[in-house]
């Protein structure tokens, strides 16, 4: 684990493999670790770097205002890596897109795994999760806030818990639980994204979503696809929200091929 310290607190990034490199960047529920599955697949071509977000696994809590886009290309440079593959998931698809509009010199290619859209009106059943973990953390109920996100996000609206591997809840509940703890202060402090379009894209760009996800993120996968010129969609049939959870050798099976392009 490597500690890239800086006046707001500190990053925490590990890096495997030798190879071009490859930028992993979390999902909002997660960190570092939820790639586990498929780091060493793509360790055998790449130099693999997963990083923690600001706020989240074993980098600090912000102590002041932050953006994610400065902290990345902050990180590239300290690692001396000029230009990267990226590959974000939920929250941090977001990262990735917004860091690719702003540094578009900096990146090969772009992997979106199911994103968020800004301003999006979202469905009743989005608003009803949210409102479900407002309530559980109001209430000092970190556990209750954990169940909804593993619910929504893990096992996701269209299968039983029956239907989830055996193991991965547990591995994603510690993730979980340092996120939600951090995320008012994430919140707070993070000072958003490009405002590009993202038709400016111009860089080979993959948009991937699980067939069982929530609706509203198939959805937007969708116009993310659209929206970008020349993105290719992938759709991930068994897998829920976490695609590298859920279906690791089916992403790997995706990214191998589109990443070597």
């Amino acid at each position: 684990m490597l500690i890239l310290k800086d006046h707001l607190g500190h990053l925490s990034c590990t890096v495997t493999g030798e190879g071009p490199p490859v930028v992993l960047v979390h999902a909002g529920v997660a960190d570092h670790r939820m790639w586990d599955a498929i780091v060493p697949g793509l360790a055998e071509r790449y130099t693999v770097v997963r990083y923690d977000l600001r706020g989240f696994g074993k980098s600090a809590v912000p102590t002041g205002p932050f953006s994610e886009t400065d902290d990345l290309i902050g990180l590239l440079d300290h690692l001396g890596h000029d230009r990267v593959r990226i590959v974000g998931a939920s929250w941090g698809a977001r990262v990735a897109a917004d860091f690719t509009l702003t540094h578009p010199d900096r990146v090969h290619s772009l992997a979106l795994l199911a994103p968020p859209w800004r301003g999006y009106d979202w469905s009743a059943e989005m608003v009803a999760y949210d409102e479900a973990e407002t309530a559980a953390l109001a209430a000092g109920d970190l556990d209750g806030a954990v169940r909804v996100n593993l619910d929504m996000w893990l096992r996701g609206p269209n299968r039983g818990w029956e239907d989830v591997a055996p193991g991965l809840a547990e591995r994603l509940r510690d993730q979980l639980r340092i996120a939600l703890t951090q995320q008012e202060t994430v919140s707070e402090q993070s000072q958003g994204g490009s405002d590009a379009d993202l038709a400016t894209l111009a860089v080979p760009t993959l948009v991937g979503v699980g067939g069982l996800d929530v609706a509203d993120f198939r959805d937007i996968a969708r116009r993310y696809a659209a929206e970008i010129p020349g993105a290719e969609f992938v759709e991930f049939p068994a897998s829920a929200h976490l695609v590298a959870l859920d279906a690791p050798a089916e992403l790997l099976a995706a990214l191998v091929p589109f990443l070597a392009r």
